[in-house]
């Protein structure tokens, strides 16, 4: 007879495959690397099916005078072609609801390659060539391209700006033992997924349609479509199964492709893909917003600041899109991990005729913080001190510190950096490694090298408060097997392969059981984008309260069919543990059908605590802090100045991590491409506002022989989110991409060896081998 107690019994149980905190493959893994992952093009296509073209217009700012589409329409293979006319109920697509981003263009051309029309063919090919025999007519206009040019043309600006203050940073500037003034240029940044936009549309009957969208935001392209559509959202269904890749580009931007496909389809009652060619989709989407940072800093003898007073001017492009949310998060982030006694910082969101820009992985906040990491240069330089030394003077203190007040006024509650940082110190053996760099540097007449470590402080939630909640929908059907639909998207990030191990775990059961199911409004409404790295937090939480409603049913019924008490029931792995009996979760299933027990339930969660009132620049907009640290070593030839990252540590802050192996790719993925923003990719308009780097040809991504020949990545495994997340898990999708700031860092200190450390390098971002090598010139003239 089994004389153990429940409890022992609950703990004499093997585990599940699967479930929280362990490692396990992304759920398309095999299928990305065979091929066999079917993205919106590997779609089969049903009979009749259309493609669309954009027609696009060469002119940075003007008129259109007249439009002649006659020999479009004439091609062969060509079925219709829209214009603004043509778009039902509305011509308008903007996602801050400010009207001014048009599906197509009418009457005004506000950036070099908007679109004018849209033709709608046979084949993909014949609507693309048939788009390049439209004859236009045009009025040129004076245009602004960049920051100066538009504050010179008058500083128009796309949405209201945003100032933070604390203390009085005006009046105390001048109190400061020493000040430093300065300017920076952040360069913007390419998404560069390897998907290209791409919708295909399926009209129903009545004022149905069905649209396959490569979107991180289903229920904003569903609102988009019934908007122009003029129907209402229960007539448009979007379904994503999954991305290649989005990075913050598929938040708004495809919205126009969508559309066009929608009205195309329910006009022509046909079925129509549209697919733009990489070229056109890198020049009528939008990027990374590149910033003018403007600053002075106050400060001490020993470089402790004093007061800031900084400006964060972005080229936003022709209309708002989201700008004004991604210059407010700039300025979030300003204070990187360091406390401003006084600070002001302020926004200006500038219109520019080029492409809107939009959000990208990090979301303003990454051009805020080397904003902040170059005041921390600016002082050791003019010091002559270690930038190190630097930041740990100036970092946050502990919780109810004199020091742990954010600009916005939020207080830093869990502050990890300084502990963070040490052990990264410790175990990177940066002093040592420093120590010989600096003797390297003093014997070696071309190669110079540099290292630093740089901190990361980054909010985790959405800046809109209204975003911070998440749907799911949970199954459970008879055979015990599981079927989960929640709002959030994957776009390689591993989140699908997160929210089922949530499931598995919450279930106790093996993750097999547990079948992962596009993306679509049908299923979970009113979505909000997988966006601000808040897709696993949000999603997650909704997905376990699902379950947690299935398996308070399940227990109620075991506990009145077996005559115990809830408190006597208990999942374990594959089973339920009722008393003194271990009842297959599959059995109990069965059993609770047959006896009329709801087996399905919708979750749900908002992020509590948090709220901002953006008139006051006041409040607690984010639900914690994620923290890393990064080292970089660098090498740079000062007669080409070409540059090679030798070695990288990373210790990173992921709280008690739901899956170490996504989490730790999340985090090498994340600085390659945050080091190529930062080095390589550069974006270039010509006088004539045309985009030269539109194609691989013309614009760097990082290769695999540009990342660090040495990168040791590490989590935190004391981490545990003090905050009630999801497995007291912390979110990992933006925080890393800050991480490679250090790169960036080490090559402006190899940069100024040239000039025995006497100042501050200021490179402006991307470093490429020219930058760096007219900064080498600039050391040597430097008296």
């Amino acid at each position: 007879m089994d004389t153990s107690t429940f409890e022992e019994r609950k703990t004499i149980a093997t585990t599940i495959r699967g479930g929280m905190h362990r490692n396990l493959r992304h759920d398309s893994a095999h299928k990305h690397v065979a091929g066999s992952a079917d993205y919106i093009d590997d779609m089969p296509e049903p009979a009749g099916t259309l493609h669309a073209a954009l027609g696009l217009t060469d002119r940075a700012h003007a008129e259109i005078v007249s439009m002649d589409l006659s020999a479009v329409e004439a091609y062969p293979g060509v079925v219709c072609v829209l214009t603004a006319r043509d778009m039902p109920h509305s011509n308008d697509i903007s996602p801050s609801h400010l009207d001014d981003e048009p599906v197509l263009a009418e009457g005004l051309v506000e950036f070099h390659g908007q679109a004018a029309f849209a033709v709608i063919a046979e084949t993909r090919d014949a609507a693309r060539r048939a788009a390049r025999h439209a004859k236009i007519v045009y009025n040129d206009l004076p245009h602004a391209i960049d920051v100066v040019e538009a504050r010179e043309a008058g500083g128009k600006l796309v949405t209201k700006p945003l100032t933070l203050s604390r203390g009085d940073a005006i009046h105390e500037m001048p109190n400061a033992p020493r000040r430093v003034k300065g300017e920076m240029r952040i360069g913007g940044q390419e998404h560069f997924y390897l998907e290209s936009h791409i919708a295909f549309a399926i009209p129903g009957e009545d004022d149905d349609i069905t649209v396959w969208s490569s979107t991180q935001h289903p229920s904003e392209v569903q609102h988009m479509v019934a908007h122009v559509l003029g129907v209402p959202s229960n007539a448009v269904t979007v379904q994503v199964r999954r991305m290649g890749g989005g990075f913050g580009g598929k938040e708004t931007q495809g919205n126009q492709f969508a559309v066009i496909a929608a009205v195309a389809a329910k006009k022509l009652n046909r079925p129509v893909k549209f697919r733009p060619d990489r070229d056109e989709d890198m020049a009528c989407t939008g990027k990374r917003h590149d910033f003018l940072v403007e600053y002075e800093v106050g400060f001490d003898d020993d470089g402790r600041i004093h007061a800031v007073n900084a400006t964060f001017a972005a080229r936003c492009g022709y209309s708002s899109d989201l700008s004004g949310p991604v210059t407010d998060r700039a300025l979030f982030h300003a204070d990187g991990a360091y406390f401003y006694p006084h600070v002001r910082l302020t926004s200006e969101p500038l219109k520019t005729n080029t492409v809107s820009n939009t959000a990208y992985r990090g979301f303003g906040g990454p051009q805020g913080i080397v904003g902040a990491e170059r005041m921390i240069e600016e002082i050791a330089y003019a010091l002559g001190k270690d930038t190190l030394e630097i930041r740990k003077l100036n970092f946050y203190g502990e919780k109810g510190s004199d020091r742990d007040l954010t600009p916005y006024h939020q207080q830093v509650e869990d502050n990890v950096i300084g502990k963070l940082v040490a052990e990264l110190e410790t175990s990177a053996e940066y002093q040592k490694r420093r120590a010989n760099i600096l003797a390297f540097n003093a014997g070696s007449r071309i190669i110079r090298k540099g290292i630093a470590l740089t901190p990361v402080k980054f909010g985790i939630s959405f800046t809109m408060t209204a975003f911070n909640q998440a749907g799911a929908l949970v199954h459970v059907y008879q055979d015990g097997s599981i079927h989960l639909n929640h709002g959030g998207t994957e776009m390689g990030q591993g989140l699908y392969t997160k929210i089922a191990q949530v499931l598995a775990d919450s279930f106790q059961v093996d993750i097999d059981r547990v079948k992962i199911t596009a993306t679509t409004t049908g299923k979970v409404p009113n979505t909000s984008a997988t966006a601000a790295s808040s897709g696993t937090d949000l999603n997650g939480m909704a997905a376990a309260d699902a379950a947690r409603q299935i398996k308070e049913r399940l227990v109620a019924f075991a506990a009145e069919r077996w005559q115990t008490t809830p408190d006597k029931i208990a999942f374990v792995p594959n089973h339920v543990l009722i008393g003194e009996e271990r009842v297959p979760f599959n059995d109990l299933v069965k059993l609770a059908y047959f006896a009329r027990i709801q087996l399905s339930a919708a979750g749900f969660y908002k992020t509590p605590k948090i709220h901002w009132d953006r008139t006051t620049g006041r409040g607690t907009p984010f639900y914690y802090f994620a923290y890393g640290a990064a080292v970089s070593e660098v090498s740079i030839d000062t007669l080409t100045g070409e540059y090679m990252v030798e070695r990288v540590d990373v210790l990173h802050d992921v709280g008690r991590s739901l899956n170490p192996a996504i989490d730790i790719g999340q985090i090498e993925g994340g600085f390659v491409q945050g080091m190529g923003w930062l080095t390589t990719e550069e974006l270039w308009w010509d006088a004539k506002g045309r985009l030269r780097t539109h194609a691989p040809s013309t614009y760097k991504i990082p290769l695999a022989s540009d990342r660090p020949k040495i990168f040791n990545v590490k989590l935190a495994d004391w981490s545990e989110n003090g905050e009630e997340t999801i497995g007291r898990s912390k979110a990992v999708g933006e925080p890393p991409f800050n991480l490679p700031i250090s790169v960036l860092e080490a090559i402006s200190m190899a940069v100024a060896s040239v000039g025995d450390y006497r100042q501050c390098p200021r490179l402006d971002a991307p470093a490429t081998p020219e930058r760096v090598l007219m900064a080498v010139e600039r050391m040597r003239a430097a008296p």
